[in-house]
C-alpha cells in the first residue's frame, strides 16, 4: 500500500499540518484559507492615504493626468526610497480608484432641467393614459443615427504579438438608421433612409404608426430630442402618436443612444465600396438586434423609465441571477 504523502500527493509536512487543523478546528479548517490572507500592509500611512486620496481629485502636480507611475513617484518621495512603478497602480487600487472613461455632458446641459424631466415623464403617461383610458399605451423612443463609407474603427481582441491592420478609404457618403425602441416590451423598430429632414422624418413617423398600429385602438408616446425636423410644425404627426421631447443637450437621457454601439458592431473596421455593400450588411445587422429582444431592453430600459412593477421585477430578477455568476455591464443602472 503506497504512503499517505503519495496518496494525497502532499509531503509529509503538510499532511501533520492539516491533521492538527482537523484535530483543532474540524472539516472547516482544511479549506483554502487564503481569502483571509489580508495582503501585504500598505505603504503609505493613514495620514498619507488621505492627502493622496485628495490630491487625486485634482491634477497632478505637473498638470497632467495622474498615473500609475506618477503616483509611485508622489510614494517615493513621501517614503524617501525608491519605489517600483508598478506600487502606483497597486496603491490606486488599494485607495478604491479605478481606470475609467468620463461621461461626456454638453456644456449647455442644465442637469437640474434633465432630472425634472425624469420626474415629470411618469405624470406626461398618466396625462396621455387619462385622456385614453380605454385604449393600449405604450412609451417608446427614437433617434437618428449616422452611418456611411467613413470607417468605423474599434478596439478587438488579436494577439499581442502583432498589432491587426485593416483597410480603410476615408469617403463621406452617409446613410442614416431611424432607430425606434420601446424598453419595456424589448420590441424594436428599424429603418434605412437616405437623409434626416421634415419630409423624411414625416415619412419614418408613418411607417412605424402603420408597423406598430398606432391609432384610435393603440397610443404611443415617443420620446425624442429637439432636432429641427423633429420640432417643426410641417411634421404630419399620425394618429396615436404623441411627441414628448427631451430638455436641450441631453442625449444621455435617450435610450436610443444605447443601441448605435451596438449597430455599429457590423460594420466596424470593415471597408465598404459603395453605400449599396454598407446599407445591406447594416439592414442584417438590424434585423438581427430586432430578434435580440434582451441586448435591446438591456442597453434601454433607464432605471428611472417609466415601467411596470411586474417588468421591473423581471428586470431585476434576472439581473440578480447573471450577477450570481459575477457578471455585470455598464448599462446597468439603478433599479427598483
Amino acid at each position: 500500500m503506497k504512503s499517505p504523502k503519495l496518496q494525497a500527493g502532499y509531503c509529509a509536512n503538510w499532511i501533520r499540518i492539516l491533521a492538527r487543523r482537523y484535530n483543532q478546528r474540524g472539516p472547516e479548517s482544511l479549506a483554502d484559507q487564503r481569502h483571509h490572507n489580508r495582503g501585504a500592509p500598505s505603504l503609505l500611512s493613514v495620514d498619507q492615504q488621505d492627502r493622496l486620496r485628495h490630491l487625486l481629485e485634482h491634477l497632478s502636480p505637473d498638470g497632467d493626468l495622474w498615473t500609475g507611475p506618477k503616483v509611485a513617484r508622489w510614494v517615493s518621495e513621501q517614503l524617501g526610497c525608491k519605489v517600483h512603478p508598478q506600487r502606483g497602480w497597486d496603491t490606486l487600487k488599494r485607495l478604491g480608484f479605478s481606470l475609467q472613461i468620463p461621461r461626456p455632458r454638453h456644456h449647455k446641459a442644465d442637469p437640474a432641467q434633465q432630472e425634472t424631466f425624469k420626474r415629470e415623464l411618469q405624470e406626461q403617461v398618466r396625462q396621455v393614459q387619462h385622456a385614453h383610458p380605454h385604449e393600449q399605451l405604450e412609451l417608446w423612443a427614437m433617434d437618428e443615427h449616422r452611418i456611411g463609407l467613413k470607417p468605423v474603427i474599434r478596439r478587438i481582441w488579436a494577439l499581442a504579438s502583432a498589432r491587426p491592420v485593416i483597410r480603410i478609404q476615408q469617403r463621406y457618403e452617409w446613410l442614416y438608421i431611424y432607430g425606434f425602441v420601446h424598453p419595456q416590451s424589448e420590441e424594436s423598430q428599424w429603418l434605412l433612409l437616405p437623409s434626416v429632414n421634415i419630409e423624411v422624418f414625416t415619412i419614418a413617423l408613418q411607417h412605424f404608426a402603420q408597423t406598430v398600429g398606432a391609432g384610435p385602438e393603440r397610443q404611443i408616446i415617443l420620446v425624442l430630442d429637439r432636432a429641427g425636423w423633429h420640432e417643426s410644425s410641417e411634421v404630419d404627426v399620425p394618429e396615436g402618436i404623441h411627441l414628448v421631447f427631451l430638455p436641450p443637450y441631453s442625449p444621455e437621457l435617450q435610450p436610443c443612444e444605447r443601441v448605435w454601439p451596438l449597430s455599429n458592431e457590423a460594420i466596424a473596421n470593415r471597408h465598404f465600396k459603395t453605400l449599396d455593400e454598407l446599407q445591406e450588411v447594416q439592414a442584417q445587422r438590424c434585423v438581427a438586434l430586432q430578434n435580440d429582444v434582451t441586448c435591446i431592453r438591456h442597453a434601454t430600459l433607464f432605471h428611472w423609465w417609466p415601467t411596470s412593477l411586474f417588468t421591473r421585477l423581471i428586470f431585476f430578477l434576472q439581473r440578480s441571477e447573471l450577477q450570481r455568476y459575477g457578471w455585470k455591464h455598464e448599462f446597468w443602472g439603478k433599479s427598483y
